[in-house]
């Protein structure tokens, strides 16, 4: 380094990889461990948190006495590279550590982590989860213990070997133990923890917990999962989509187009993640919540690795796998795609649905996923917006000079038809729809139905069959 180079770090001020000292200390110490636990990093001593330069007393023998204490107190030993500076008649000291590769390394019996720029305390999980990622293992991938292989389903393990030549990613012949093996399902005839969750005869404990709502108080209905993961991720999607509307889209084409309440694209994609990416070490359950106007997904674990909210909220980010072989299992049956695009995938289906922000954040020891409505009026008010824009529009360049009155005669006509249509085709498939079905789907008010209902009786093209609310609608066909 220079001078020129050190002030430009001063003038910056303190950072992920950069931090103040106004004299040597054992922060020094907890700063350059939590440096060389992370990105690497170097501690500039003799200048105040501000950046205020104030120099510091040394010589060659109080250098070598830091270093000698930061070798002492380190374990493995922490050796840092040092450089002495006189700026503007005053000795400034830089120390600089690279990342180290097996990690984490310990001051004094305790672990700590530059997160931005503070230092933090590891707890014993996130001591054991760097560990692991250094070595470029998983927790998933140990045997699980006491765990015999005739513990494992086969109907669950062939399925999954034909799901996977389905998918045509990879094409797995022969003994099903042999495949498991080379998916390091299985280790020394040993079943993983991997293998255990995903195929267990019995499944072990990993609960879902999954509900409707009408408040944080009010339980409309309740349903824990206990399953193996593939299961379990079907019955959890399967319970969602009972209890979220879905509507159908008439725009000119014979054939009806669904659009479901929330985008089931994403919704899923959250869902996968929080299987795959939970702590099951971690007592906790998954908890998916199902209310009027939010959908939310609880994973117990913290975010794994150096990922970090903001990075994963934006579009570009590394992808670090808690359980590399759950993770690779749902990759080779086609339930997730390339790893590291699962939020920009979310972004994607979120587009279609304005009317639903999205948000992701840690929260009491896990993450929450939340899918949110906006209000009815604020969709009412912008889809009234756009209506007249694009009328407007469409009226200022298809209209002649002479004819706005001609069209303005014509359209109430033609607009009603389309409706007796929509509904027409509506309870031709849903004769049981009521009409505050048929509000919720068209999107129009209660006096609206009733009259086109009233109309298309008088027309002889529908009938009530029974009851009010008992019987159902029969749509006559024109002769």
């Amino acid at each position: 380094m220079n001078i020129e180079e050190v002030h430009n770090l001063i003038k910056a001020g303190e950072g992920l990889t950069v931090e103040f000292k106004n004299s040597f200390s054992s922060k020094v110490i907890i700063a350059l461990n939590a440096f060389i636990n992370a990105k690497g990093g170097k501690v500039i001593i003799g200048v105040s948190d501000t950046g205020e330069i104030n120099g510091v007393e040394q010589s060659k023998e109080s250098l070598q006495s830091w270093l000698n204490e930061i070798k002492t107190k380190t374990e493995p030993s922490i050796i840092p590279d040092v450089e002495c500076f006189e700026i503007d008649g005053k000795n400034v000291v830089v120390m600089n550590v690279a990342e180290f590769p097996i990690k984490p390394i310990a001051y004094q019996g305790r672990y700590y982590i530059r997160k931005n720029n503070s230092n933090h305390q590891l707890n014993a999980t996130q001591i054991a989860d760097m560990h692991l990622i250094s070595l470029q293992y998983s927790w998933d991938s140990y045997s699980f213990p006491n765990i015999e292989l005739s513990a494992l389903s086969v109907d669950k393990i062939d399925k999954f070997i034909n799901n996977i030549n389905n998918t045509g990613r990879f094409s797995y012949k022969g003994d099903r133990w042999d495949v498991l093996s080379k998916l390091s399902l299985i280790n020394d005839d040993k079943p993983t923890i991997a293998a255990v969750l995903l195929f267990a005869e019995t499944p072990q404990r990993q609960h879902i917990r999954i509900g409707r709502f009408k408040s944080d108080t009010n339980i409309i209905d309740d349903r824990q999962i206990t399953e193996t993961l593939f299961t379990a991720a079907e019955d959890a999607l399967t319970f969602i989509k009972n209890y979220i509307k879905i509507e159908y889209i008439f725009n000119g084409d014979i054939k009806r187009k669904e659009r479901w309440e929330y985008p089931l694209d994403a919704i899923k994609e959250s869902l996968l993640n929080a299987i795959v990416h939970r702590d099951y070490r971690n007592i906790n359950d998954i908890q998916i919540k199902i209310f009027d106007d939010k959908i939310t997904i609880f994973s117990p674990g913290e975010l794994y690795g150096n990922v970090t909210t903001e990075q994963l909220l934006g579009a570009n980010y590394v992808s670090s796998l808690r359980n590399k072989l759950i993770g690779e299992a749902f990759y080779l049956i086609g339930e997730i795609e390339k790893y590291g695009t699962g939020f920009i995938r979310i972004r994607e289906a979120l587009k279609d649905y304005p009317n639903i922000s999205f948000s992701f954040e840690e929260q009491n020891g896990g993450t929450l996923t939340s899918y949110v409505k906006t209000t009815q009026e604020t969709v009412e008010k912008t889809d009234q917006k756009t209506t007249q824009k694009t009328t407007q529009k469409t009226t200022q360049k298809t209209a002649p000079k002479t004819a706005p009155k001609t069209a303005l005669k014509t359209a109430p006509k033609t607009a009603p038809k389309a409706v007796k249509e929509q509904i027409l085709e509506l309870l031709r498939d849903n004769p049981s729809y009521t009409k505050q079905d048929l509000m919720d789907v068209l999107g129009k008010a209660s006096g609206t139905i009733k009259e086109h209902i009233r109309n298309l009786q008088k027309e002889g093209r529908l009938k009530r069959v029974g009851s009010a609310k008992g019987g159902h609608w029969e749509v006559i066909k024109k002769v």
